[in-house]
């Protein structure tokens, strides 16, 4: 997106990857239908970026949610919103879009280096690149660097940019995983029979936050989207104290009165699970959970009381042991401060180097809100060079 904005304005640009070929994230993210952003209202929208949402206000209101469906259809792929607000090309997959997107591009003469891996500068201040025959060195007027996060480094975003900037004396906040999962110490009766099995319709709540949503159990713990858009704070939670307690609602719409009438009921000879998907419309994932839970707590589910099965159905509590890793997370938190760039995106401490994506220091959930922002912080970022070539030129 930088790439296009500079060559719009005219500017001679290269884009150097460290992979064979463009865009390999960008197609993992299209891998479940490429959601290009959401269609709540702006003010919603930005809520999302938490803490950082000043910090991208500008830049998304420059490259808002409506510029970047009109940009995805000037390039021949116009866009739907789905049932949940969030937006989808209408091939529901990238490289569609990817393909016209390097076609122009490559009409406005931009070109492309690949297998370029960037090291830093040399003596003489000139970009240095490891490639496969050998290290090579360029100059240039100004530098935009997107490099990613953490997150599926074999598509590139390994996070060894970290310590390059550092160097220079740039503050960066440790990169930690985002959109993950966590895991959690099953019983091997509940991982071997429920893992891949998916909670719908749930609330997930650590302290004063409350998701509504899906999540999926895994072999190792918990994944999906209600967990993604609570990660900050799971993530928080486990790494601050080594664990955290999230509460699963199965039927959030049902008041515990409303629950302990219908699990008042005469069971008969019915199984309890049998009884249970019944009298409460529990799925047997949900049952599952109750039942590890009711053993964590030293008791047998049978011998609750109706009011007990009531409270522990829009209550039941799972500690998460520890985060998935952050090669497997979906995005990265963490990044280089915002108070080390400008208002353009440049970097204060090395002029003529801008920076954007998901490399700085700001996080969201799935939704749209990931891609949104990328593409807007490019964009700015790209505005930026242009802005300061043009000053350079004055002086």
């Amino acid at each position: 997106m930088a790439a296009e904005v500079l060559a719009q304005g005219s500017a001679s640009v290269t884009v150097y990857d460290v992979m064979p070929s463009a865009g390999r994230k960008f197609l993992m993210a299209g891998r479940g239908g490429l959601n290009l952003t959401h269609s709540e209202p702006l003010p919603q929208f930005m809520a999302r970026y938490r803490e950082a949402a000043p910090r991208l206000q500008a830049a998304i209101d420059a490259f808002s949610p409506d510029a970047l469906r009109a940009w995805s259809e000037a390039l021949g792929e116009p866009t739907f919103v789905g049932t949940s607000g969030r937006v989808f090309p209408r091939a529901f997959k990238a490289s569609p879009l990817l393909r016209a997107w390097l076609r122009r591009l490559d009409s406005a003469g931009v070109r492309f280096a690949f297998r370029h891996r960037w090291t830093g500068w040399d003596a003489e201040g000139r970009l240095q690149f490891q490639t496969p025959n050998g290290t090579v060195a360029t100059g240039a007027d100004a530098t935009v660097l997107a490099l990613g996060g953490a997150s599926w480094p074999r598509l590139g975003s390994d996070g060894g940019w970290v310590d390059i900037l550092a160097a220079k004396g740039i503050a960066i906040s440790k990169l930690r995983p985002a959109n993950s999962g966590f895991t959690v110490g099953w019983s091997e009766l509940f991982r071997d029979r429920f893992e891949g099995q998916p909670l719908k319709g749930v609330a997930l709540t650590i302290g004063a936050h409350t998701v509504r949503g899906e999540a999926m159990v895994t072999r190792a713990g918990i994944e999906g989207g209600a967990i993604y858009a609570l990660s900050a704070e799971l993530r928080e939670a486990v790494l601050g104290v080594g664990q955290a307690t999230l509460t699963i609602a199965l039927r959030p719409d049902l008041t515990a009165d409303a629950l302990t009438t219908r699990l008042s009921g005469t069971r008969g000879k019915q199984s309890l699970a049998n009884f249970l998907r019944k009298a409460a419309q529990l799925s047997p994932v949900g049952i599952g959970l109750m039942q590890e839970a009711a053993i964590a707590s030293g008791r047998q589910l049978a011998a609750f009381s109706p009011a007990e099965l009531a409270h522990l159905v829009n209550a039941i509590p799972v500690q998460l042991t520890g985060v998935a890793p952050i090669d497997r997370a979906i995005s990265t938190a963490g990044g280089i401060a915002f108070d080390e760039l400008d208002a353009h995106f440049m970097l204060r401490k090395v002029p003529g180097v801008f920076a954007a994506g998901e490399m700085l220091d700001w996080e969201a959930p799935t939704g749209g809100y990931l891609l949104q922002a990328s593409f807007a912080t490019g964009a700015a970022a790209g505005r930026g060079v242009l802005e300061w070539l043009a000053q350079s030129q004055k002086s």
